[in-house]
This record gives structure tokens, C-alpha cells and sequence, in this order.
């Protein structure tokens, strides 16, 4: 069964691999950066400028965290889930934008060389720097999506696939370099086909990121299985002798509900009252401690 986190844990563990991998894209900015300056690469460059995007990309999500690990007041009737739902968006949408900023500048090199122009020949420090990232990125990209998972947050598990998208970059970089310094000037051409293709599987997955978050700010439903075992639950609860009309959507990491059951006619309040708490009491247990929940109370006719 999943751990159940407080809304401070879930933060405080969030916002602590946000900030490690904001320090680790800003070292990583910089170093390669001065790599491709002195290695005389302009994909180390480029590649550089993919890892300040996922510098942009850590300070949305501090920013989105500081929201929604606020509670529920008079203006926020649902909470701050939805924050962290757009901020996922925007971090889906600036993986779009770095990926066709790749292929952009990967088509403009392949150009280059089949016009027989010449590719400059990068360094050794290039290619130290190209390792570096691949290493570093996956490292990070496995301890985020862990701790993604871990606290239920589409967000940082958005940002998870951008320190991916990083490593994926460095790959094709590694290869255009490490194929211009060992094979020859004619394998240069390597780094911009490898470029490209490495773009194409980033934009997937931010695709498939940012039409969850849509899917999710315009009110979609959750899937059928969800609400099958939800309705399973429901029924198996005792005193509720039928239900209809169950409304659930995603608010970030929690849910909104609402449910018609129907129980025996001849309850009191009170008898129907505890019934309500129970199923409550179960709804809760299953989709967490956070879930708001609202239930309708109907007399059941067997007629």
C-alpha cells in the first residue's frame, strides 16, 4: 500500500529534490557552458542552453510547491491543487520548446554538412562534459522520479522527465562529439542526426505530460477502472443499499467526489449520519487523507 504523507512531508520531500537538482543544473550550466567555449563545441553549447532550461524548469516547481502545500482557506474552497496541475503543464510545455529548439539547431547543422560544409572538431574536455551530464542527469532523473512517485506529484515527476530529456541530449551530443574526435571529420554529421532523433522522444514524453495536465484543468474524469473499484468499495460498505450519480476528478495529488447512496428509509439521522462517516471513513483510506468528499443521502425503496 502507498505511504500516506502529511501535506508538509509531501512538500519538504518535494522541495528538497527540486532544490538538489536546481543545484545540480546550475553547476552542470556552467561547466558545460565553459566546456563548449574551450572544447570549440557548439552542441556542448547548445547543450548548455537545455540545461538552463532545466534550471527554469526546478524554480517553476519551487514556486508551484510553495502554493500547494497551502491548506484549504475562504478563497481556496478545493485548496491549491490545481497549481501544481498548471505548473505540470508549463513544464510539459517548456520540454516542447527546448526538444524543437534541439531539432531546430540539429536540422541547421545537418544542412551545413550536406552543403559540404565543415563541422568544427570538438575537444576532449567536450566529450568529458557530454559523460558528466548522461551521468548526473540519469542519477538525478532516478531520485526524482522515485520521490515523484513517492508523494503522488505529477509536477515533480514532469521535472523528472526534464532531467531525462537532459541526458538524452548529452547522448547525442557524446556521440556527435566523441564521433568527430575518433572517426573523422565526415562522422561529425553524427551529432546533429543524433540530436534530432533524441528530440523526437522528448517531445513524446512532454506531449503525453502536457495532455494529462490539460485533460485534468478542464475537469476530465478519472479512468473507468478507478471508478469501478471506487464503486466496488462503495457498495461493500455496509448500510448503503444502492448509490448513482458519482462525480470524481483530480484536484494536483488529491481528489473531489461527490456520491447519491441510498439507505434504508427507516433510519434516523443519526443512523444514516453514521453510515455516511463510514463510507467516508472507507472512500478516504482508498484514494487518501486529503480526498473531499461529498455525500448525498437518499431514502432506499425496494419497490
Amino acid at each position: 500500500m502507498q505511504e500516506v504523507l502529511s501535506r508538509l512531508e509531501r512538500t519538504e520531500q518535494g522541495l528538497k529534490v527540486t532544490y538538489i537538482g536546481l543545484l545540480v543544473n546550475i553547476a552542470l550550466t556552467i561547466f558545460k557552458f565553459i566546456a563548449g567555449i574551450l572544447g570549440h563545441s557548439t552542441a556542448m553549447i547548445a547543450d548548455s542552453v537545455h540545461s538552463i532550461s532545466d534550471t527554469a524548469s526546478d524554480i517553476v516547481v519551487l514556486l508551484g510547491f510553495q502554493y500547494v502545500k497551502k491548506p484549504i482557506d475562504d478563497s481556496h474552497n478545493y485548496g491549491h491543487g490545481k497549481i501544481e496541475t498548471l505548473s505540470t503543464a508549463i513544464v510539459g510545455l517548456m520540454l516542447i520548446i527546448v526538444a524543437l529548439f534541439i531539432v531546430f539547431s540539429g536540422f541547421e547543422k545537418l544542412l551545413i554538412s550536406l552543403k559540404g560544409g565543415v563541422l568544427p572538431k570538438p575537444e576532449y574536455i567536450a566529450l568529458f562534459a557530454a559523460i558528466l551530464s548522461i551521468i548526473s542527469k540519469e542519477l538525478m532523473y532516478r531520485y526524482t522520479i522515485k520521490v515523484g512517485n513517492k508523494i503522488n506529484s505529477s509536477l515533480i515527476v514532469a521535472n523528472a522527465w526534464h532531467h531525462r530529456s537532459d541526458a538524452l541530449s548529452s547522448i547525442g551530443t557524446m556521440i556527435g562529439i566523441g564521433g568527430a574526435i575518433f572517426l573523422g571529420e565526415k562522422f561529425r554529421i553524427l551529432d546533429p542526426i543524433a540530436a534530432i532523433f533524441v528530440s523526437v522522444l522528448i517531445i513524446k514524453v512532454a506531449v503525453e505530460i502536457l495532455r494529462d495536465s490539460v485533460k485534468e484543468l478542464i475537469e476530465t474524469s478519472v479512468d473507468d477502472e478507478k471508478k469501478k473499484e471506487l464503486l466496488e468499495l462503495i457498495s461493500n460498505v455496509k448500510g448503503v443499499k444502492d448509490y448513482h450519480k458519482l462525480r470524481i476528478r483530480h484536484i494536483g495529488h488529491y481528489y473531489s467526489m461527490s456520491i447519491h447512496i441510498l439507505v434504508e428509509k427507516s433510519l434516523n439521522i443519526v443512523e444514516a449520519h453514521q453510515i455516511s462517516d463510514l463510507l467516508e471513513s472507507e472512500i478516504r483510506n482508498y484514494l487518501g487523507p486529503e480526498t473531499i468528499i461529498t455525500i448525498h443521502i437518499e431514502p432506499y425503496d425496494k419497490e
